[in-house]
């Protein structure tokens, strides 16, 4: 059985080329059969935003990975939940804690 993947993201995907590595490494992962989820914290929730820009991680939503957004990083920037792009939900930073607690393999960028 493939082993499930947390990929969080906390910097702004439109300024650091992270956002291109991490978008390249759920693509890899989900080919090889693996559960993903992209976690998006800190300033990493403004790709989440509908008004947003377009980068590389928008590709991930409404797609075959799970996005969440952490609601306290989301409350911190004034973003509101009506406010994501269709495909990111908004979840508490205990979630990262339970899946790695359920054996979840985390990647940080």
């Amino acid at each position: 059985m493939n082993k499930p993947y947390l990929l969080i993201v906390s910097e702004d995907p439109l300024e650091t080329p992270a956002a291109r590595r991490t978008a390249e490494t759920w693509r890899q992962l989900r080919q090889r059969g693996n559960p993903v989820t992209l976690f998006l914290v800190q300033n990493g929730v403004f790709a989440s935003r509908a008004q947003g820009a377009d980068c590389p991680l928008t590709q991930a939503f409404g797609g075959d990975i799970e996005v969440l957004a952490d609601d306290f990083s989301l409350r911190e920037r004034g973003i509101e939940r009506n406010q994501l792009r269709h495909g990111v939900s908004s979840a508490p930073i205990d979630t990262v804690v339970q899946r790695l607690a359920t054996g979840w393999r985390a990647i940080w960028s």
